[in-house]
């Protein structure tokens, strides 16, 4: 009898409940005295009061998990006060000494007021530089260790290809193989390479999620099970196989009339029983709720309860609206204990590994903790924001030259530090309490002061907050430029203008035009808005049936070109929008996936040449709305490389295809991009490409490889991306990348039911885009299948070396 098995044997059953349940911290708020007054004026600055001395009447079996931490309060020396007291409290009630596990947030950095922060996963995608977000991903873990918080709810691996769907900023885009790297990159950041930093990451949102009809939050999903496994499990694959993922967490949307909550053939078929994953699997919040008073599979919050555990759901979160009537349930004979247990069994493994469990060791000892560093953070942060802003296009107008031309600065994004960063990011977090003390307040138009105030937060626009959220940015961040400020600073001479703005507001055309008249060249912040509050057109919940540049700015950018100014537009977004009337009264557009509080600098420098913009797609930018979804790797004979795209394609789109490719990036310098070998020896194919920078400038290219199945029994897609490598050049440069490509990589689902890869013929397509192929070559692959999970290793990444050598000893 292993010490789990002895634990369970000593838990009772409320005990046993009390391991898969979460605690929200708003459970915990000090609650007036009996006959003393409600008040809604409530002073946020000093944190809102919790009462830990409830815990022992309020959860007497013990307390699994919390939920929310960070939420305890804006100031990290007193969320480390309150955690601390909290864990005493939570002592008194746990039982065996069984520790909680405690829960936050790092997509962009750890969710705190006063954490350091990054671009967007989006943005770091955009790198194409996986070893990136391993660094931020450390960053985040020390400060996570720092406040005792021991579970991250990162990454979010799903394949996101509506850009309708307002969370793209929080994905890594598109493509299963991009998504997967970056993934495992940042899983490895959290849980060390070792697996022993004390820290375990959750990938999210099983499965589909990204995919919802109309794009909205929570729809239901239309995928096949074929699509299903070879796509969108794609990444969650790699991430178990190779990074070894501890946690998942489920999605909430519905799969073919089945909410992923009470999914037994996702989380039990193809989670556990295809992927291998033997892990912890937690319900995204209020998902198991959702069975009932939504989705309506249930009938009673037992119900639900009893739906979620049987299909594979370890965990309720972010507290226990259902889970609080598993007791009655077993009692009623509608749920065995047993399964109960196997999911305590799963939580006290992880705990165990964690060194949350007493007198139970860890598989290995955790590794020391590393103390946080906001220098070298702040550091990764400017990298990642230099690598990761992409020129989608330049007429030869960038980089520009101190001091040569008559410029000015104009566009709502200018003027901003709010606009470059993302939901479950500080500033959105410190958005939430300023928005509910607004309501509370009765500040805002049109808004009923209310105890209901979660419900006005999200389902209202909170009309004049916006200048309240910018206030907040820029205390949070003081030493932030905007990027007005850091263009002065490059070049003292640039004038900043402030006009357009995110409304429908007309433009003052006779001013702009007075304005303007002693300015050649102009640029124009302009983008949107995303978190999860105000009137923000991007984040959670945030879906835009017409994903454009909301208010006038598409106008201003017009009015300025039919003025006759050179235009360079930086777009401040972190998805893809229907800018194409934009790109075409611009000379140049930049984009500025949402870098957080190195945007302005980092825009500064490429402007100027001083830095190159070295990004590329995660997603492809479509030119209409009709388009969407639109992403490269569609399927063979179908999308836009269809071969009779111009008889098929829209009948009133003069080019059908996209405005940007996946992929799609320029810089200051030109490359030469070719194959030296392409071989198959045995389940590999090794590639080997020749990189040249041809151009007068150092600068860095992405070398992709993609392949085409030319023949299958099912359709394959027409392109699919294999792997990738970042090469920095000096001019005249040159270097050969070794790619080497297992077998696994190319898999997909045979009409037996298994996975595997038929003989042919393999094309592979080089280039330094998904539409910019430079060769092809063809080789022929032998049948191969996917060994059964138990057999199994690790040989699903691809290996990549670059080796550099002068242009004189090339050959």
């Amino acid at each position: 009898m292993t010490s789990i098995d002895r634990i369970l044997k000593i838990l009772t059953l409320d005990q046993k409940i009390a391991q898969i349940q979460g605690l929200a911290p708003y459970e915990l708020i000090a609650q007036p005295k009996p006959g003393e007054a409600v008040s809604l004026e409530v002073d946020l600055s000093a944190g809102i009061p919790y009462d830990f001395s409830r815990i022992p009447s309020a959860r007497p079996a013990g307390i699994g998990h919390l939920s929310l931490a960070w939420t305890l309060d804006a100031d990290a020396g007193r969320l480390r006060e309150k955690l601390e007291e909290f864990r005493r409290y939570a002592a008194e009630v746990n039982p065996l000494g069984i520790g909680t596990l405690i829960h936050g947030e790092a997509v962009n950095g750890l969710v705190h007021d006063q954490a350091d922060q990054f671009p967007t996963p989006w943005g770091q995608a955009a790198t194409w530089a996986p070893e990136l977000t391993t660094q931020v991903a450390e960053h985040a873990g020390r400060q996570a260790l720092d406040f005792g918080i021991r579970m991250i709810f990162s990454p979010v691996l799903d394949v996101a290809r509506d850009i309708r769907w307002g969370r793209i900023h929080e994905t890594y885009g598109e493509d299963p193989e991009l998504i997967a790297r970056m993934g495992i990159a940042f899983i490895r950041g959290i849980q060390g390479k070792d697996g022993r930093s004390g820290l375990v990451a959750t990938g999210k949102h099983f499965l589909g999620y990204a995919s919802s009809l109309g794009g909205l939050n929570q729809g239901a999903t239309q995928l096949g099970r074929r699509e299903l496994r070879d796509v969108y499990a794609e990444p969650f694959r790699r991430a178990i196989a190779d990074a070894g993922l501890r946690v998942v967490m489920n999605s909430y949307n519905d799969l073919d009339g089945v909410p992923a909550a009470a999914n037994s053939w996702l989380l039990n078929d193809l989670l556990r029983t295809d992927l291998g994953f033997d892990g912890l699997v937690v319900s995204d919040y209020d998902s198991i709720n959702m069975l009932w008073k939504t989705q309506r599979t249930a009938e009673t919050p037992g119900d639900a309860a009893v739906q979620a555990l049987s299909a594979g759901v370890d965990v309720e979160l972010p507290g226990s609206a259902t889970t609080a009537w598993l007791r009655e349930q077993v009692e009623a004979g509608m749920i065995a204990e047993r399964v109960i247990d196997e999911a305590v069994r799963r939580v006290l493994n992880l705990k165990a590994d964690l060194g949350l469990v007493p007198d139970v060791r860890p598989h290995s000892p955790l590794a020391a903790a590393t103390p946080v560093d906001h220098a070298a953070a702040a550091a990764v942060s400017q990298t990642i924001a230099e690598k990761a802003l992409t020129l989608l296009s330049n007429n030869g107008i960038l980089p520009l030259t101190a001091g040569r031309a008559r410029v000015a600065v104009t566009g709502p994004a200018a003027d901003s530090v709010r606009i470059h960063f993302g939901a479950y990011s500080s500033v959105s977090n410190a958005e939430m309490p300023l928005a509910m003390g607004q309501i509370m307040a009765g500040a805002i138009p049109g808004v009923e002061p209310s105890l209901d105030v979660f419900t006005d937060l999200f389902q209202v626009r909170l009309p004049g907050i916006d200048p309240l959220f910018e206030e907040s940015a820029r205390r949070l961040h003081p030493n932030t430029p905007t990027l007005a400020s850091a263009l002065q600073a490059v070049d003292s001479t640039i004038r900043h203008l402030p006009y357009g703005d995110f409304e429908d507001t007309p433009l003052d055309e006779e001013a702009i035009c007075s304005s303007f008249t002693e300015v050649d060249v102009v640029i124009v912040a302009v983008g949107e808005r995303t978190g999860w509050v105000g009137t923000h057109t991007a984040g959670e919940g945030r879906t835009t049936a017409n994903p454009t540049l909301p208010g006038n700015q598409s106008a201003l950018i017009r009015l300025l070109n039919q003025l006759g100014k050179r235009v360079i537009t930086v777009l401040v977004t972190g998805r893809p929008l229907l800018v194409e009337e934009a790109h075409e009264a611009s000379s140049a557009v930049l984009l500025a996936p949402l870098l957080g509080p190195s945007a302005g600098p980092a825009i500064a420098r490429a402007v100027f040449g001083l830095a190159e913009p070295a990004g590329r797609l995660p997603s492809t930018f479509p030119r209409s709305l009709g388009q969407i979804p639109l992403f490269h790797g569609h399927p063979t004979g179908s999308g836009y490389d269809h071969p009779t795209l111009r008889r098929f394609g829209y009948t009133d789109l003069d080019n059908s295809r996209p405005l940007f490719a996946f992929g799609h990036g320029l810089g200051y310098t030109t490359f030469d991009l070719d194959f030296a070998s392409a071989v198959v020896a045995g389940d590999t194919v090794h590639v080997t490409a020749r990189v040249s920078n041809t151009g007068e400038r150092a600068g860095s290219t992405v070398a992709q490889l993609y392949g085409r199945d030319e023949h299958a029994t099912i359709v394959r897609p027409v392109r699919q991306l294999l792997d990738f490598s970042r090469v920095a050049l000096e001019p005249g440069g040159v270097a050969t990348v070794d790619f080497s490509i297992p077998l696994a990589r190319l898999a997909y689902t045979l009409p037996d039911g298994r996975r595997g890869v038929e003989p042919g013929e393999l094309t592979l397509l080089l280039g330094f885009s998904s539409d910019h192929i430079t060769a092809t070559r063809t080789v022929t692959t032998a049948p191969w299948y996917e060994p059964s999970i138990a057999n199994s290793q690790n040989t699903q990444s691809p290996r990549v070396a670059i080796h550099k050598h002068t242009k004189e000893n090339a050959s």
